[in-house]
């Protein structure tokens, strides 16, 4: 059964995706009976296509890495040019929306609004932006149900490490008490290195160099990007009601070089942690600031760019999961998967309608 795509955003990470698809998809075709196919794209700076038969894939790789632009993909048959983000939506035939637009992560928009769009049409919606569900998780999910579609995000914590579906499925009927986790790579790289003895400006700067760290860091070095992602797993994993607000923020740059030496003698070290707990009163704390940990805790050993993240069970106890937090192949991936799932919702919905 194909599975009709509508991309919103054509970016690294959109780019990324489709990689996956024209490399990976027949394996999943083989597998699970994955079948997509992208009949639209539209993205405010590169362009915009829809084909209700499918576009070219490999043409449309081709085409942007030659032109830099989706206008020089070669006119066909049926082939509809400059339809913006809400027309695709509306318009195409696409079965589910790709959002992968630049979005304010502050109030989450454009992708709410593209998310409740989409619902209202009978569409379901595959994300990576960190906003809309930090923000709006129970709402989306509830619009998503009411509309019997589905809704996937697993790339909005730790791109493609499964940071989400694994405690809904590998852990499920455990209890999780608590969640701590490296969230951020750019200060767990910029921690690495002031570990051997560089400054936090000298260790910024060469974070920036390597791409890790963009030209403003902020959102990396005091907190924000890590807090967005902490609300997501104290909702969406722990089943809580947190909202950005109620996160406790510190950024690195109160961490001082001083004090990470000198915890080498106490044999502990520091990590900039994500952490939500529930409380034995029941009180849910969450923070995202500098931690000083023993060499024996799990995430002790994660250095350089590497994102991970423990899961406090009360059957299993403690599990932690380590994998990169970014990147276009992961990010990529973390889609790549949502989309099956999509698929395997669509068809279990097909089989309760046969046997209905």
């Amino acid at each position: 059964m194909k599975l009709k795509l509508a991309l919103l955003g054509f970016g690294v990470v959109g780019q990324g995706l489709v990689e996956h698809l024209i490399q990976h998809g027949e394996k999943a075709k083989e597998e699970v009976g994955f079948h997509p196919v992208v009949v639209a794209i539209s993205d405010f700076k590169k362009g915009s296509l829809y084909d209700p038969e499918g576009l070219d894939l490999e043409l449309l790789l081709h085409t942007l890495e030659t032109t830099g632009s989706l206008e020089d993909y070669p006119q066909s048959k049926g082939l509809i040019r400059d339809l913006d983000a809400i027309a695709t939506i509306i318009e195409s035939n696409a079965d589910v929306v790709v959002e992968a637009t630049y979005t304010n992560v502050k109030t989450g928009e454009p992708a709410i609004t593209h998310c409740k769009t989409a619902f209202q049409h009978k569409k379901s919606v595959v994300m990576t932006n960190k906003g809309p569900i930090a923000l709006a998780l129970k709402e989306l999910e509830s619009l998503a149900k009411e509309n019997n579609v589905f809704l996937g995000y697993e790339g909005t914590v730790m791109s493609g490490t499964p940071s989400l579906r694994l405690p809904k499925t590998t852990l499920i009927g455990n209890k999780i008490t608590k969640i701590s986790g490296i969230l951020n790579g750019t200060t767990n790289y910029m921690i690495t290195q002031m570990e051997k003895g560089f400054s936090y400006e000298s260790a910024l700067k060469e974070a920036q160099e390597k791409g890790y760290a963009e030209a403003d860091p902020t959102s990396d070095v005091e907190g924000y990007d890590a807090m967005y992602k902490v609300v997501i797993l104290a909702n969406a994993v722990m089943g809580k009601d947190i909202t950005v607000e109620q996160v406790e923020r510190e950024g690195l740059n109160t961490l001082t070089r001083e004090a990470i030496l000198a915890s080498k003698e106490k044999q502990s070290c520091w990590k900039m942690l994500g952490t939500v707990e529930e409380r034995e009163n029941g009180v849910v704390h969450a923070s995202v600031k500098p931690v000083e940990i023993p060499l024996t805790h799990p995430l002790a050993s994660i250095g350089g760019a590497t994102n991970a993240i423990t899961y406090s069970c009360n059957m299993s106890g403690d599990i932690t999961l380590t994998g990169a937090g970014a990147g276009k192949r992961e990010t990529g991936y973390a889609l790549f998967i949502d989309l099956i799932y999509c698929h395997l919702h669509v068809q279990s919905q097909s089989n309760t309608t046969m046997i209905n």
